[in-house]
């Protein structure tokens, strides 16, 4: 399926020197936990036993690797655009590739890295074949779950007794030297020796908050990489703990009298109240003079107490993370409480800290200073990514958060290099990537450079973090360069065996690798990892099961690819946990789109592209080569004449028989959804104009797509992209807002969350409706395709007098028999790869068009008005 083309990405070989060997004397890894861990490992992780696993792998290559292929990138934009015009090329068909090219692709799941001198090649480096992922699925998942229970990996926090909490009456500079196991511990964190940081976390966790919150914080991280209930509920549990923990300390420290903690609780309680109504965190506090604060004249704020307050909000704010995550209505009413609690007592330390002016130092530790800065800028950076749908949900805050005061003190944090500045960086590097991945059309130019810079700065202090190495994959991603990325996501596998995380680590860089795979049309490669992430009960069952039946149809395996989707309606029914998981959504997208294939006994999914359309629902267009999307624009059109032809073989039985029991073809659903993804194909590409006229027939249609509803609202996003790039950029945020008024479709709250980015992006820039009156959005008007039936846009049919406009006045049945017609012309357009390229096909294909033009109409000879028009 690869053609070659005159495109060839940049291609960065990475060298791994062996020459600065890893100091592995400090990490003193468990016997019980290497074990377990490696009982746990799946077939993925089924690495050649040659290879030289103990190598370095270096941030900073990944990273120089993906900035010279950055400035490659650039060069080759600045050369002369090349034609659109494209050669001849035969229509490939999903049944066309042999079910023999399964063994022999998953023997070469990831590219081959070379490593120095050595020439050490790395085979079968993420997964062995079918058969023995077959004998092994069976025992390994009961056992896994055995294993679970007391391993040493779990992390747990035994019950407080809030009477037992010692006050904190050390000083700042006491407390420094106290914390100083923390930042060993941190920095053992993300340097992948996790067990190293636990066992330093556990040492006081039971009665230091600090110590507590770096608990938390793993397993935080852990439920990030696993995406599991389990690992979450954990989270959440060890969080609660903390928080508990963090208020005892500062109900112990400031009780002084009966009704101290009523007094405290109404302090607390109004501060809420009055930062909630304000901008933000309070801007008016006046600094203390200093000679006032030496004579004690002004009272401070205890450090002890300041301290917990931090560790306190900082909980909350990672139990908001992760409710935030679970993308459903009570997440988000629960990430709303707990980033209500978190900016309170946030709000509490920074007015201390504004009041102390520049001798804040003297009066508050380094790591609690850390932990304001990081708290008070994360905080602003998820709040200002939230769409106006999620933050009425959400309804934390009265106040608009300030993204541009997020960055600057999530980056005074870093330069700080206390406790919280690796947290600061991944949370910056969280932020451009996830944005950046969500609206790519957007926001790759502003926010692909941060992010390298981002990870320059990491590399300086672990250049063999597993974190940061996956980071580093999804920042190449962004860069189009999918080699790289994938290389990025074995080498964090890689740093990360023997380890704590090292399962999730597997996991998670593994599903990249896959939807890496898709992006180059890897389909055996793919299929292969998603089912035995589907075997490992990763994430999602079902929709890992979606996947490869998803990627075996695009082999042409349809039969496996049918018995894949047979299995998720009853997998989904045994979940009983679905409804409050993140995935939810997505299973029920899935759900909906079985039960369409089983009610035609899967008769559609010719004209279903089920691999194409889910990587159109994640953004994977925008980072994929020219080639790829090309291929994908053929796979397209030859779904789409398969709709045609169901159309005339149905409309020529209504040619024979008086009232058939066939009713009328309605593919409306599918060709709109086939159009969309050829669209953005189209946008992809950067031939924006070419998109036009499938964007027109979706809305023109918009009435009648029933069952894929979300495609008339991605429509609108697309509409409003093409009109961004062909420089009507006030229209173009007409059409977004559109979009935004549609309810209640899959994925709705995913595609509000790229609209808001969209709109921010415009309003920073200062694009506003007042420069321009609006004009109406029904319609393209004005643009280089007025409409379906007045393309400019190549199309071979423009010309026919068959599809010309009629009169504006035309009575219901003649609008009836305009839209029939322009629904033809579209499709006649679409259903060829190259239509320009095919001038000697029209007049046969134009009978054809005509005969089903006025079978739709209810003519009597249909052959004789062709043959009298000729």
């Amino acid at each position: 399926m690869d053609t070659k083309t005159s495109y060839e990405p940049p291609v960065a070989v990475l060298q791994v020197h062996n020459d600065k060997e890893l100091d592995y004397a400090t990490t003193e890894t468990s016997t019980t936990m290497s074990s377990n861990n490696s009982s746990r490992r799946s077939s993925l992780s089924s690495f050649d036993s040659n290879n030289d696993h103990t190598a370095p792998l270096e941030l900073g290559l990944v990273i120089n690797a993906l900035q010279t292929s950055l400035a490659e990138q650039e060069e080759e934009e600045e050369e002369p655009v090349r034609s659109n015009t494209t050669t001849d090329q035969p229509v490939p068909s999903p049944q066309s590739t042999s079910s023999s090219t399964t063994t022999t692709a998953a023997t070469s799941v990831l590219p081959a890295a070379t490593f120095g001198s050595k020439g050490l090649k790395r085979e079968e480096a993420v997964i062995v074949d079918y058969e023995l992922d077959h004998g092994v699925a069976t025992t390994t998942a009961t056992s896994r779950e055995s294993n679970a229970t007391g391993s040493a990996n779990l992390i747990v926090l035994d019950c407080i007794d809030p009477k037992s909490v010692k006050p904190n009456n050390l000083t700042p500079r006491e407390q420094e030297k106290a914390d100083e196991p923390i930042l060993r511990a941190m920095h053992h964190l993300f340097s992948n020796r996790f067990m190293k940081a636990k066992r330093l976390f556990e040492e006081n966790a039971q009665s230091d908050p600090l110590h507590a919150l770096g608990l938390g914080s793993m397993v935080f991280l852990k439920a990030l990489m696993s995406s599991s209930q389990q690992a979450t509920d954990n989270a959440i549990k060890v969080l609660m703990s903390t928080y508990s923990l963090a208020s005892a300390q500062i109900d112990n420290s400031t009780k002084r009298n009966v009704g101290g903690t009523v007094i405290q609780y109404f302090a607390s309680y109004c501060n809420s109240i009055k930062f909630s109504r304000g901008s933000g965190v309070p801007t008016n506090i006046t600094p203390a003079k200093p000679k006032a604060l030496e004579t004690h004249k002004v009272s401070t704020v205890p450090n002890g107490i300041l301290r917990a307050h931090v560790v306190k909000a900082e909980a909350c704010l990672q139990m908001a993370i992760l409710y935030l995550l679970q993308e459903t209505i009570t997440g988000y009413i629960k990430c709303g409480l707990n980033l209500r609690r978190a900016y309170s007592s946030y709000s509490i330390v920074w007015q201390e800290y504004k009041r102390m002016g520049q001798l804040h130092n003297e009066y508050i530790d380094r790591d609690t200073i850390s932990g304001i800065q990081f708290g008070i800028g994360a905080v602003h950076l998820v709040l200002s990514s939230l769409p106006q749908k999620i933050l009425r949900t959400v309804a934390a805050f009265g106040w608009k958060a300030d993204k541009h005061l997020g960055f600057a003190l999530l980056k005074l944090c870093l330069e700080g290099r206390r406790a919280r500045a690796s947290m600061s960086s991944v949370m910056l590097l969280a932020y451009y990537t996830t944005l950046t991945s969500l609206c790519p059309q957007i926001l790759a130019d502003q926010y692909t450079q941060p992010a390298i810079e981002t990870l320059l700065d990491a590399q300086k202090a672990f250049p063999n973090s597993a974190i940061f190495l996956y980071f580093a994959g999804k920042t190449s991603r962004l860069a189009r360069n999918l080699t790289l990325s994938t290389q990025s996501f074995v080498y964090a596998i890689d740093t990360s065996k023997n380890e704590w995380a090292e399962v999730e680590v597997l996991h998670m860089c593994s599903y990249e690798i896959g939807f890496n795979h898709m992006m180059k049309n890897k389909w055996a490669e793919a299929a292969a990892i998603f089912q035995t992430l589907s075997r490992e009960r990763y994430w999602s069952q079902p929709i890992f099961m979606y996947l490869t039946g998803a990627c075996l149809d695009m082999m042409g395996q349809r039969t496996e690819a049918i018995l894949a989707f047979a299995e998720i309606p009853h997998v989904i029914k045994s979940n009983r946990n679905s409804k409050t998981s993140s995935t939810y959504c997505i299973e029920q997208y899935i759900l909906r789109k079985v039960k369409l294939f089983q009610s035609s006994g899967y008769q559609d999914m010719d004209m279903t592209m089920c691999a194409l359309e889910y990587m159109y629902l994640f953004n994977a267009y925008e980072f994929m080569e020219m080639a790829q999307l090309e291929q994908n624009m053929a796979l397209t059109d030859h779904a789409l004449s398969r709709i045609l032809e169901a159309e005339k073989l149905e409309y020529s039985i209504r040619t024979t028989e008086l009232l058939p029991e066939t009713p009328p073809p309605e593919y409306y659903d599918q060709r709109g959804a086939l159009l969309l993804i050829k669209a953005s194909i189209l946008n992809a590409m950067g031939r924006y104009p070419e998109s036009i006229i499938h964007l027109n027939w979706i809305v023109d249609h918009k009435n009648k797509i029933t069952a894929d509803k979300w495609v008339v609202p991605f429509a609108y996003w697309e509409v409003g992209m093409t009109s961004w790039h062909l420089d009507q950029r006030i229209r173009g945020k007409g059409f977004w807002e559109v979009a935004l008024s549609y309810t209640s479709y899959d994925f709705e709250y995913r595609l509000a969350m790229r609209i808001n980015l969209a709109l921010t992006r415009a309003a920073e820039i200062g694009i506003s409706d007042k420069q321009q009156a609006s004009a109406p959005i029904s319609q393209f008007e004005a643009q280089p395709c007025d409409s379906i039936t007045q393309s400019q846009c190549n199309s071979d049919v423009e010309d026919e007098s068959n599809f010309e406009l009629q009169d504006d006045k035309e009575d219901d049945a003649d609008k009836k028999q305009q839209d029939d017609r322009s629904s033809t012309k579209s499709l006649n357009s679409d259903s060829t790869a190259n239509t320009e390229n095919l001038p000697d096909k029209i007049p046969a294909e134009m009978e054809i068009e005509q005969v089903v033009d006025q079978l739709k109409l209810g003519s009597e000879n249909p052959a004789a008005i062709v043959e009298a028009q000729h």
